[in-house]
């Protein structure tokens, strides 16, 4: 053979600054049945890599590529081509704002472990999307002209908080009334009712730092101090002027904070006087959610006008079913347990309807649990997490109880999500959106330590299948542009995408005087979905031959490979692509006069569009592997 072989040499290793090597065997173009729009004759188009091994660095740049892993193998979607273009979408997790829908799925979390969530109702408005029959007329059971159970939860949820609310101006109407009686306030003239508000997470913010939240205010004190003022300018109540002369709109929140700190003690909260002010907080865990804090109100009243008295009176119930319940969330190494797999064969054949001879434990290893990334350990400099880079299985257990498993990978750069499967008794839960916002959490921790850690990526977006486009309700995400690997905001590119599946996005993003969006468009994209959860599936099975229909190297009298070849010399010589042979590397160039003029020709075609579609500088560092 002619040419001079290097094995090990310093120019064929990878440029990753972590150690390890990528080597990959080419799979050329596949063509497979369409897991997405699963149309009759739609096919989905990719290139394929085989990976032996991949550091994590390089799998963080073909990501920035548009490519995607399923165990071992790497496919990247031709997006000109494919029934359902796949555009790689991220969202910078530090600048992740969520909408009402991400708050409710929270809420309904923290209700279940703290026990005052009613799982059967809950589950029962998870199956049935119709208003049942014989439901009440009261308030709390408003619903809206959609006539959904979830719109009715919504409003419960809503008028549950008002309710406590008023509740609370209550507590505080009898410490007025308790304050007159004892000559703290004047007896003879008529004090005002109290009003307590809901504060609003964005103002509590502002107001309030450290492991509280404000929930709730009211501004009586002001009220109080200034009808005492009116009533001695007028010459009222004369006898009592000096006494109440001092009686300040702070004095007089004092006085009722000390008389409130009976009902502190019973309802979980907080009370104290600010500036007059008399401000309701409670801890940050409980903010997220009004039934974190528990109240016993009066049923006669919480049933006023009710013509099903018993299902207020349920609602007034203090923590009604009593048991607190421990979430622990588990990240580990990428491993076969025989307990995921379990739950994962449940969630394919219930929430996909997949035969049980499909759900094998070859394929679901080959899926879901084989990885080709050189997994990293933690360093002390702050470069690497705490966890390590890698792949990983993020479990979700209440009591004991395996629910919802991620996988997920970890890179330098982001924590890419891969799939999720869960238990199908949990579905209301929404676990796909809950462990999204997990992720997402756990990168803005993270970030803190590894701050090159800065990104969530969620799979493909795919503007075309309904299924897919929840993704865009994680605000404000990007995508990735297929031809020139530019990151675009949603915001831009979701009107392109009305009109066409495939667009290359940077030519409208660069565009000084873009068109406007629609006004439907330019809200925060709050999309609703099942409370199946189904919602989350983010990749279909992709594996190395089971469901393909077509898996074969291309040569080059196909005519549409002979004209990605002849767009593909842009790319410059293919002499620098690396070439692994024998267990040894060596520069294209080297080795090229060791084949004949046709295989030359062959081998260069296929490096030549090999280099396009992994692009220049990672063909330079990747072992294209010829054997």
């Amino acid at each position: 053979m002619a040419g001079k072989i290097r094995k090990n040499d310093a120019g064929s290793s990878s440029s990753s600054t972590i150690g390890g090597e990528t080597v990959v065997v080419d799979c050329g173009r596949r063509r497979s049945s369409c897991g997405y729009c699963r149309s009759s004759g739609n096919t989905s188009i990719s290139h394929g890599l085989w990976a032996r091994s991949i550091t994590v660095d390089d799998y963080q740049d073909l990501l920035d590529r548009g490519w995607r892993r399923s165990g071992c193998f790497l496919y990247k979607p031709e997006m000109e081509r494919t029934c359902c273009p796949s555009y790689t979408i991220r969202l910078r997790a530090g600048d992740f704002h969520p909408v009402k829908e991400h708050l409710r799925v929270f809420r309904k979390m923290q209700r279940f472990l703290d026990g005052t969530l009613d799982v059967k109702k809950t589950m029962e408005a998870v199956e049935d999307t119709n208003v049942s029959k014989d439901m009440c007329n009261c308030a709390c059971h408003e619903v809206s002209g959609s006539g959904t159970k979830e719109t009715s939860a919504a409003n419960i949820e809503k008028n549950m908080a008002e309710r406590f609310a008023d509740s609370l101006s209550d507590q505080v109407d009898a410490v007025i009334r308790t304050c007159a009686e004892s000559g703290e306030f004047p007896r003879s003239i008529q004090l005002p009712k109290a009003s307590v508000k809901k504060v609003s997470q964005a103002k509590s913010k502002l107001l309030v730092e450290g492991a509280e939240c404000l929930l709730y205010s009211s501004n009586i004190a002001f009220q109080i101090a200034a009808t005492i003022r009116r009533t001695e300018s007028a010459g009222e109540d004369a006898p009592h002027s000096a006494k109440y002369d001092m009686l300040s709109p702070q004095v007089v929140a004092e006085k009722l904070t000390a008389s409130l700190n009976q009902f502190s003690e019973s309802s979980g909260l907080t009370i104290r006087a600010c500036n007059g002010h008399i401000n309701f907080y409670a801890s940050k865990a409980q903010a997220f959610s009004t039934e974190g804090v528990h109240v016993v109100t009066d049923s006669k009243e919480s049933a006023a006008g009710c013509k099903r008295k018993a299902c207020c009176k349920r609602m007034s119930v203090k923590n009604p079913l009593g048991k607190r319940r421990k979430l622990e969330i588990h990240l580990k190494r990428s491993s076969f347990d025989p307990e995921e797999f379990e739950l994962y064969r449940r969630y394919q054949m219930k929430v996909h309807n997949d035969a049980p001879d499909h759900v094998t434990e070859s394929a679901y290893r080959r899926f879901l649990v084989d990885t080709p990334l050189v997994s990293v350990p933690p360093s002390g400099d702050g470069s690497v997490p705490s966890c390590g880079f890698g792949s990983f299985h993020q479990q979700y257990v209440i009591d004991g109880q395996l629910v919802a498993v991620g996988v997920v990978d970890i890179l330098p750069k982001c924590l890419s999500s891969k799939y999720l499967f869960w238990d199908p008794d949990f579905a209301f839960l929404s676990l796909g959106k809950y462990s999204a916002l997990q992720e997402i959490s756990w990168v803005k921790d993270n970030q803190v330590y590894c701050p090159s850690l800065q990104y969530y990526y969620l799979g493909y977006y795919i503007h075309s299948c309904s299924k897919m486009r929840y993704k865009a309700a994680y605000h404000p995400s990007e995508l990735l542009c297929p031809l020139r690997y530019q990151w675009v905001s949603f915001d831009v590119a979701r009107p392109l995408l009305d009109r066409k599946p495939y667009v290359i996005l940077s030519d409208y993003s660069l565009l000084q005087d873009a068109e406007p969006l629609p006004p439907h468009a330019s809200e925060k994209a709050e999309v609703q979905h099942d409370d199946s959860g189904d919602e989350y599936s983010n990749d279909v099975l992709m594996d190395d031959g089971e469901e393909m229909i077509e898996s074969e190297y291309q040569n080059s009298d196909d005519e549409s490979d002979s004209e990605m070849s002849s767009q593909t010399l842009e790319d410059g010589d293919v002499g620098d692509v690396l070439i692994g042979l024998k267990k040894s590397q060596v520069r294209y160039e080297d080795l090229q006069r060791a084949f004949g003029p046709s295989e030359r020709s062959y081998l260069e075609t296929q490096l030549h569009i090999y280099k396009r579609v992994v692009g220049a500088e990672l063909a330079k560092r990747i072992v294209y592997s010829l054997g």
